[in-house]
């Protein structure tokens, strides 16, 4: 395939794939995205589709989009898109305030019917006046023309031609931005290794796409996405529930416990139980669960058996297995349960993203059940938390709340591979021989750390039995005793406050002169990065801090934010983070920048409240 002559070298693009949820947006957007990786570029995707099933086709209800970002200091997908492909009129309506001014648009011009006008609510049979669109900036491309053309002697059916449309759109933007076809074929040949005729129309139809744009546009210039100097080793696209599966199977690696999933599916972290079902040949055992309840239940018995026990939920399912965590709390055995919050309250927004589970997280049970709480910052590092959150479990014998968001989750990032020297050996707080011999009782505490020791089924003098009712400190015996109840209650309690030992300290980002700290938990993260290099880079100092680990907090946390005149806490709900730093720093004033629309930050919102804000 010749290669285009005038290609310029650009930083970065953005691009948003909209159409029909059947048009297949997430698969090209998802394909773009991995060959850019493999490419060496930085990536930052943003999956955005309708919580409707089978919305009506061609109605505005029904557009689903896919936002990528590729290029150097990628850290968000981007506020604005430079192309926007619209698949049908109603995707064009529905996307065009996410394009830059001047940016380019792709659009399928066999698509403007009468019919599909209607549906999407136009006035007019002009959409490009109406939408007051630069008839210079829009490739009218005729797509189902072009496919019928190219798949003529298929073979296929109308509907299987029609389904390789948003291949066409993908080969067009491999020519714009000088992506390599043969990588893009590669990814397709793995995906229907068992549909040959499926493949070789897809292999017609991208070149078909890619020929188009050459031929037709050969006038204008292709572009070429510069990389970052990247660190040798594989690398590989993965969106952020994959990377939390993966995360956890190498916790399961390197603990030498065999990993348990009890769950139940709901949105958007249904994709963790699927993952994990395709590794039995890791030794994963992971059981759909007829409700939220049974999913963590089976988990406890899953831990006392002896297993890295996990179970994955969202912030209604999380209401539901509060008292289940409960009980692992007082048994005291480790348990990893994933949130990958959602909008609500009750089912709320299924697909869409917030950071509303904080304090449900933190509180959200009766009595006093303390466990530790730590948030993902990207989608990869969702695997180094999942990983993070079952090491915790297991070396200190406690629940532990791994909070990430559909926004992360969906989402997904360039990774490089690891090495499994990358991560420390997890060492479980097991009972030992000497212990058993000595007349080891379940009560017994390491007590330098509080934490209790785990005598899994099948040791020798180490039956015992576990309870949700109070015991007695020295005994084990059930009690109602008050002052035994307070003493348990505190060592519960300080047995969570001593992990922050065990975690890193807070890093500071950012202007070190700074006398303004932004500062975020978990998703956010590549948002609020991105606003303070554009605050420093204007001449606006700013200091930023990313909290990974909620409770108990990194050590030099609250010393480290006294440090500063303004706290500016940036988050995707009401407040409530700020809420919990305001409880640590009585008489500090901790100011505030929320959003809670379902959708992650926009950048330039977080530098115009900053400034703002410290005005």
């Amino acid at each position: 395939m010749e290669s285009h002559k005038d290609v310029k070298l650009i930083d970065k693009i953005v691009i948003r794939f909209s159409g029909d949820s059947g048009d297949g947006m997430q698969l090209a957007g998802n394909i773009f995205s991995d060959i850019s990786a493999a490419e060496g570029n930085m990536i930052s995707t943003f999956p955005d589709y309708p919580a409707e099933i089978r919305a009506p086709q061609g109605s505005l209800s029904g557009v689903s989009g896919f936002q990528v970002s590729v290029g150097k200091k990628v850290y968000t997908p981007g506020d604005e898109a430079d192309v926007l492909v619209a698949m049908n009129p109603a995707a064009l309506k529905t996307n065009l305030k996410y394009l830059k001014p001047g940016g380019i648009i792709i659009c399928d011009a066999d698509s403007f019917t009468e019919a599909n006008l209607k549906k999407a609510l136009y006035i007019t049979n002009d959409p490009i006046e109406e939408l007051g669109i630069d008839p210079d900036r829009i490739m009218l491309v005729p797509m189902t023309t072009l496919l019928k053309h190219t798949l003529a002697d298929s073979g296929l059916d109308n509907k299987s031609i029609m389904k390789c449309k948003n291949m066409l759109a993908l080969g067009i933007l491999c020519w714009l931005f000088d992506r390599p076809v043969d990588k893009v074929l590669a990814k397709l040949k793995d995906k229907f290794v068992k549909k040959p005729a499926i493949y070789e129309a897809n292999v017609k139809v991208i070149n078909a796409g890619w020929d188009y744009g050459h031929n037709t546009h050969a006038g204008l210039p292709t572009y070429r996405i510069d990389s970052d100097s990247a660190k040798p080793g594989i690398y590989t696209d993965i969106n952020g529930n994959t990377a939390t599966a993966w995360g956890l199977i190498m916790a399961s690696e390197k603990s030498g416990r065999p990993l348990f999933l009890g769950s139940y599916p709901i949105t958007p972290a249904t994709d963790i139980l699927h993952e994990l079902a395709k590794r039995k040949d890791l030794g994963v055992k992971a059981c759909q669960m007829e409700d939220e309840i049974a999913g963590v239940c089976s988990a406890i018995g899953a831990s006392y058996g002896g297993h890295l026990a996990v179970t994955t939920t969202s912030g209604p399912g999380l209401a539901l297995k509060s008292e289940g965590i409960g009980l692992a709390v007082m048994a005291e055995l480790p348990l990893v349960v994933v949130d990958v919050q959602r909008g609500g309250p009750s089912t709320g927004l299924p697909t869409k993203t917030e950071q509303t589970d904080l304090m449900q997280a933190l509180y959200g049970r009766n009595g006093e059940s303390p466990l530790c709480v730590v948030a993902a910052t990207s989608p990869t590092d969702c695997f180094n938390m999942a990983f993070e959150a079952a090491r915790i479990a297991i070396e200190h014998m406690t629940p532990v709340i791994l909070l990430t968001d559909a926004f992360i989750a969906n989402g997904s990032s360039a990774w490089r591979i690891p090495e499994e020297k990358d991560f420390p050996t997890i060492t479980p707080h097991y009972v030992t021989a000497d212990m058993l011999e000595q007349g080891w009782k379940p009560f017994n505490r390491d007590e330098d750390t509080k934490v209790r020791y785990w005598s899994i089924p099948g040791m020798e003098k180490g039956m015992h039995r576990v309870g949700g009712l109070e015991k007695d400190y020295h005994t084990s015996v059930i009690s109602t005793d008050g002052p035994n109840h307070e003493l348990m209650v505190m060592t519960r309690r300080e047995k969570i406050a001593r992990i922050a030992n065990d975690i890193p300290l807070l890093e500071i980002e950012g202007r070190a002169d700074a006398d303004t700290i932004l500062v975020g938990w978990g998703g956010t993260y590549g948002h609020l990065l991105a606003a303070c290099a554009e605050l420093n880079a204007e001449g606006t100092p700013i200091a930023m801090a990313q909290f990974r680990y909620i409770n108990p907090m990194p050590v030099n946390a609250l010393e480290e934010l006294k440090k500063y005149k303004n706290i500016i806490v940036a988050e995707l709900n009401t407040g409530m983070f700020a809420d919990y730093l305001q409880m640590h720093l009585p008489g500090k004033e901790i100011l505030r920048i929320n959003k809670i629309e379902g959708q992650p930050f926009m950048v330039a919102e977080i530098t115009e409240r900053v400034k703002k804000l410290i005005k």
